[in-house]
């Protein structure tokens, strides 16, 4: 264990997060565990990253990833400089590699919210400070993090739960196959054909999963995925990005919307979870995304606390 001011911090196997798959399961243990002392003591921490830097760089609209990352650094003592690049995509005004080796004189860690997951790469190959990805067009891993250390607060052991995905196979659902397959929980993700998650991030969970015992199942029929979970999940059926398909996605996915139907299906204490922006009447019914078995605010309030441990322990 290692100092930073008075918070003692484990060491990660990883020098940035581009994903959760680069992540060992005692990585994330640890990043859980930060989590869990940060939370408890917000008050008590707020010097760890005293004179740290942060840049943010965003091509995309953000509530949650932009507040909780701001907020998070000024929490732990450190401050943050945001560039909206929402205008012109990375790398076209200056290269992405010029960009990087430019910020790595200036400031201690990027967080960067990119639509393709190649500009992460390619800022993580240039620059000597920590890279986070804030969300890309491939994975979501901050976002799968809160998910899972939410959980670890409803249920205690994660290994050998079921959670449901229901919806399009993107960057949410990668992260959370990904995820899932680390701790030794369950994953079925269930999507209409042709939206199926990447053969790829199957694939190498599934390698993942023969260690651990996590089982993962990807299927088509949304009543047959839901039945006897102990969580369903879900997110929006068009992504940032895709506006010029809501209208086709929309007749789609019309089947694939949780509702009390598909909640009943479940366990009885069955979680509904959604990483939000959430559209009410569209994925999931005005009934379940506000009745008592949602934890959505739960989990957006846990993204600020897992965030401000991959700060702590990423930046040195």
């Amino acid at each position: 264990m290692t100092s930073n001011a008075t918070l003692p911090l484990p060491e990660l196997s990883i020098d940035n997060l581009l994903c959760t798959s680069a992540l060992s399961t005692e990585d994330i243990h640890n990043v859980f565990q930060t989590a869990n002392v940060l939370k408890a003591g917000r008050d008590q921490h707020t010097a760890v990253l005293r004179n740290k830097r942060l840049a943010m760089i965003f091509e995309k609209d953000s509530l949650r990833t932009r507040f909780t990352f701001d907020i998070g650094m000024q929490d732990l003592g450190g401050s943050v400089v945001f560039m909206d690049h929402r205008d012109a995509r990375l790398g076209s005004r200056e290269s992405v590699k010029d960009m990087a080796r430019n910020l790595e004189r200036w400031v201690d860690c990027i967080v960067a919210r990119t639509f393709k997951h190649k500009v992460l790469n390619e800022l993580a190959a240039n620059a000597d400070i920590p890279i986070i990805n804030g969300l890309s067009d491939f994975v979501h891993p901050c976002q799968a993090l809160a998910d899972f250390m939410t959980l670890g607060e409803k249920w205690g052991d994660l290994r050998g739960r079921t959670i449901t995905y229901v919806g399009d196979g993107n960057n949410t659902c990668h992260s959370l196959i990904y995820t899932a397959a680390k701790l030794g929980t369950h994953i079925r993700a269930c999507s209409p054909e042709g939206y199926e998650p990447n053969a790829r991030v199957v694939n190498e969970a599934m390698r993942v999963a023969q260690q651990t015992g996590a089982e993962i199942s990807i299927l088509n029929d949304p009543a047959a995925a839901a039945d006897g979970t102990d969580a369903i999940y879900t997110d929006v059926w068009a992504s940032m990005g895709q506006e010029d398909e809501i209208e086709e996605r929309n007749g789609v996915f019309a089947s694939y919307q949780v509702d009390s139907t598909m909640m009943a299906r479940a366990k009885p204490d069955a979680l509904f979870m959604h990483c939000l922006p959430a559209h009410r009447g569209w994925e999931v019914t005005q009934d379940v995304m506000d009745g008592p078995q949602s934890i959505v605010y739960d989990i957006a309030e846990n993204r600020l606390h897992v965030q401000k441990a991959l700060l702590a322990l990423l930046i040195r």
